[in-house]
C-alpha cells in the first residue's frame, strides 16, 4: 500500500506556475487548490514516502518553501 505525505503552501497570483513547478520536480502532486481563510490561493500537494525516507521529510520541505516565499517577498 501506498504511504502519502502531505504538504500545503500558499500560491502567489503573479508566481503560481513557478510555485508549482518547483513542487512538481521535487515529486509533489497537486492535488487541489482552494481560498485560503484570508482570501488568497493555498495549494495541496501530495507524495509516495518512500521507505528509507525520514517521517520529517515533509516537514523539510515546507521549511524549504517557508525560506523561499519569504525571499519572494523582500
Amino acid at each position: 500500500m501506498t504511504t502519502w505525505e502531505y504538504l500545503t503552501t500558499p500560491l502567489l497570483i503573479h508566481n503560481t506556475a513557478a510555485i508549482l513547478n518547483n513542487w512538481g520536480k521535487q515529486g509533489w502532486e497537486l492535488v487541489q487548490v482552494v481560498q485560503g481563510p484570508e482570501g488568497g490561493l493555498v495549494a495541496y500537494l501530495k507524495r509516495p514516502v518512500n521507505a528509507d525516507a525520514s517521517a520529517n521529510a515533509g516537514l523539510a520541505a515546507a521549511e524549504q518553501a517557508a525560506r523561499q516565499f519569504e525571499g519572494d517577498q523582500a
